[in-house]
């Protein structure tokens, strides 16, 4: 089977819709037919201070909401990237391979920089875009599961292996991305224009899959829509309702058409409790699961510590035979 890795970052209190359906469900699917790799990217989330009790604790329901959300341990590995020291060690040696302009053109780097300045940028985020290179290589992924916004730096992965090999010899597996498109685009519920992200200006927008069941009815309730009475899919129109029909298509598995057909005649009002009664019902299960799983972390950690060592096992023979190639001096044993 080919092999996948794709991670995620812990840089919230709960997973969003939009984190579902534009990758982790396409991960479940993915470990059913591919030699699967995911992990929790906690050193990547560095780049961002945070206090260090918030960090474990998103780490963990990070990997707890995987869980619950259909990844399963016994068809995949899934691990925490901190777990794996050979992620910092073969970082290092390809930031050595990198030159510092095509660092510095990754796109997200730019921008973040931008917004924060160059005194408050750090300069984990500059080599970001490195260590992701690393976290692929190490495992010798076939397949990279992203989305299009991450496509420059698996270009910059490829150079950087493409590089390594024509140096050194035949060493790392020249990856592809493998970009994820989304059943549905779900975007802000304040701002249907714009896509669901954390980073909006408000999180009203926002539906959390580990949110109170209340919570997310008032959101959908609150939605913004359009002018008109027409529960009609017509993005360039009328974005808000069409919106709330991916999300009930995506979720329930009808079709926009049958939805359409279903609620014509029908108000605003009835269409958002049937997509809030969607949505609290296809997470109410995923949220049980993570708080039970939070609930005994010892055999949370156990479960993660035997991920981790299989991860180890792939990570440790990568660099192993990276360090050779180099020249570098193994040590006795």
């Amino acid at each position: 089977m080919k092999r996948v890795l794709s991670g995620i970052q812990p840089t919230a209190e709960s997973f969003h819709l939009g984190n579902y359906l534009g990758a982790v469900r396409q991960w479940v699917e993915l470990q059913k037919t591919h030699d699967a790799f995911y992990c929790v990217v906690d050193l990547h989330a560095l780049t961002v201070e945070t206090e260090p009790a918030v960090l474990r604790r998103r780490t963990l329901v990070a990997a707890a909401q995987l869980i619950a959300l259909g990844l399963d341990p016994d068809k995949c590995t899934l691990f925490i990237q901190s777990h794996v020291p050979e992620h910092n060690q073969l970082g290092w040696v390809l930031e050595c391979l990198a030159g510092f302009g095509e660092a510095s053109r990754m796109t997200q780097f730019k921008d973040k920089s931008q917004k924060s300045g160059a005194d408050r940028t750090v300069v984990g985020l500059f080599t970001y875009p490195i260590l992701q290179a690393a976290d692929i290589m190490l495992y010798q992924a076939n397949l990279v599961p992203v989305g299009e916004d991450q496509r420059q730096h698996i270009e910059l992965t490829r150079d950087l292996g493409q590089r390594f090999n024509s140096r050194y010899g035949q060493t790392f597996v020249i990856p592809e991305a493998y970009i994820l498109k989304s059943a549905a685009k779900i975007n802000d519920l304040q701002d249907p224009t714009a896509k669901m992200s954390k980073s909006a200006a408000s999180n009203a927008g926002v539906i959390d899959i580990l949110d109170a069941a209340d919570i997310n009815v008032k959101k959908i309730k609150s939605a913004v829509t359009d002018t008109g009475k027409e529960i009609v899919f017509d993005e360039k129109n009328k974005p808000g309702i069409s919106n709330l029909l991916s999300i009930h298509s995506a979720l329930s598995g009808n079709s926009i058409k049958d939805l359409e057909n279903q609620f014509a005649g029908k108000g605003y009002g009835d269409f958002k409790s049937a997509v809030a009664e969607v949505v609290t019902d296809f997470f109410a299960p995923v949220r049980q699961k993570t708080q039970e799983l939070l609930a005994d972390e010892a055999a949370l950690l156990q479960l993660l510590a035997v991920g981790s060592q299989k991860a180890r096992d792939v990570a440790a023979k990568t660099l192993a035979q990276t360090y050779s190639a180099l020249g570098l001096v193994p040590p006795k044993l």
